[in-house]
């Protein structure tokens, strides 16, 4: 029976733990400084001196994994944990494998080109791969070993910090989207009175955050901005053009409101509404108050 490790300098590795329940086996994670993780068999703690960098913990962390190589190793995708991911491919001379969909009996499903395609590989030596970390796994923290091995000699002397929202989309189970069809900016008081509603994040097309400048630009759902899988995702004046779609294809139920009903959106939708968003979105807000 195959076993997967799990690379996790942040908590948030639920999608982590999901792909490894699916390969079967036990999941072992290896933290870095500490990180309190749940949801797996294990955790192998690679301690970090005070303001050295997670990624200087290469050495030790595939160090851990080699001892006891699984057949998948699984990293969020995330600048820190890419690192991490791929020094254990080096020192296990094993595939690399971005943009991970699904992973079992010895096939993995990877996403191509933003979403726009799909590819699958089959493989019988250990491969190290990446993908979504999602939300935190749920429970009780497991209680971590200590792993031998060294750092590299690094240390931060000095940040440049840039102010951006705290969201992490790839968590929410309910998402409320805007799209084109609102008029202004000041508009999407509707769009944030429903998600206020219903406990959802608000989200945007690509053309509100990097066109119009009306959202910030980590709220962007699309092929180079946030991929989510939420449990409800609507889609409140968005055309539906593949360049959207891709990043919540994986929603488990999709509802379009859309005032052309010709909108591609709907094609993939569970449920329509054609009409005014500006007369839809307030009737929807006040029947789930």
């Amino acid at each position: 029976m195959a076993n997967t490790w799990i690379i996790a300098v942040d908590p948030q590795i639920a999608a982590l733990v999901e792909q490894g329940r699916a390969v079967g086996g036990s999941v072992t994670a290896v933290t870095v400084g500490g990180t309190p993780v749940a949801g797996v068999d294990k955790v192998i703690d690679v301690a970090l001196p005070e303001g050295v960098p997670a990624e200087a913990a290469a050495p030790a962390v595939a160090a851990a994994v080699a001892a006891e190589a699984g057949d998948v190793v699984l990293a969020a995708n995330k600048p820190a944990e890419r690192v991490l991911a791929g020094a254990v491919a080096v020192k296990l001379n094993a595939a690399f494998l971005p943009g991970l969909k699904s992973v079992k009996d010895g096939a993995a499903e990877l996403s191509r080109y933003g979403g726009l395609s799909f590819e699958s590989v089959s493989f019988d030596s250990p491969v190290v791969a990446v993908l979504d970390g999602g939300a935190e796994a749920e429970g009780e923290p497991v209680a971590a070993e200590t792993a031998e091995g060294s750092v590299y000699e690094a240390k931060v002397t000095g940040q440049n910090k840039t102010e951006v929202a705290a969201v992490n989309l790839g968590a929410a189970k309910r998402v409320v989207s805007a799209g084109r069809g609102f008029k202004a900016k000041e508009d999407l008081k509707l769009a944030e009175d429903l998600a206020a509603a219903i406990g959802a994040e608000l989200a945007c097309s690509r053309p509100l955050a990097e066109g119009a400048d009306w959202m910030a630009v980590d709220r962007y759902i699309g092929v180079s901005g946030q991929i989510v899988s939420p449990e409800l995702y609507i889609a409140v004046g968005i055309s539906g053009q593949i360049q959207h779609t891709v990043g919540m294809s994986d929603s488990k139920v999709v509802v379009a409101v859309n005032s052309d009903s010709k909108a591609p959106m709907f094609a993939g939708a569970d449920y329509g509404i054609v009409g005014d968003l500006y007369e839809v979105l307030p009737a929807l807000t006040e029947a789930v108050k």
